[in-house]
């Protein structure tokens, strides 16, 4: 290999290196994070997962509302999905809203994994996942919001409901963001 070849190669791979550090830099910069709990939640408009109609969380507004982000090729997701249910069932009486929104998923799939569990509170998708990981910053499925009537975060639960500690906090949540 020729001298000028070398240079042109060992300058291409320094320019190709310093692209890749460019954009780690951007994305690190400009990575979305999770909503602060006694934060507004952040508002979206999603369609619903089987059939017509959306859903506005601001039309919400004035209930307490359980924000559930799930997919149907989350192993925990899969088990809490019953715990939801139950949860949705008994809360509802009270005047909790419940909306399930499926994360990066195929709509199918989706709708078979909501019909398997025999899920009954509504369920919008986030094809884009501009919701999902843009507005929440969902980075793991499932994760859990508890939003008070006033439309402010009680509680952001990064894991499934099911474990101890996050069902205990999801109780606590739900009793709080009723009494809001």
């Amino acid at each position: 290999m020729t001298r000028p070849l070398k240079l042109t190669a060992q300058a291409l791979a320094l320019a190709a290196v310093a692209g890749l550090l460019a954009l780690l830099v951007w994305r690190l910069t400009h990575q979305q994070h999770a909503p602060k709990v006694g934060a507004a939640a952040p508002g979206f408009t999603l369609s619903m997962l089987s059939g017509p109609g959306s859903i506005d969380l601001a039309a919400l507004r004035g209930k307490p509302v359980v924000l559930n982000f799930w997919a149907s090729w989350c192993g925990p997701c899969k088990s809490e999905a019953p715990v939801l249910e139950q949860a949705w069932q008994r809360y509802r009486k009270q005047g909790v809203a419940f909306v399930g929104v499926d994360y990066h998923d195929v709509a199918g799939d989706a709708r078979r994994f909501v019909s398997a569990h025999g899920l009954t509170f509504p369920m919008v998708e986030d094809g884009s996942g501009d919701v999902t990981s843009g507005r929440y910053g969902v980075s793991q499925v499932p994760e859990t919001y508890v939003v008070g009537r006033t439309g402010k975060i009680v509680v952001h639960i990064a894991g499934p409901i099911t474990s101890g500690s996050f069902a205990d906090e999801f109780r606590r949540a739900v009793a709080a963001a009723i009494r809001s």
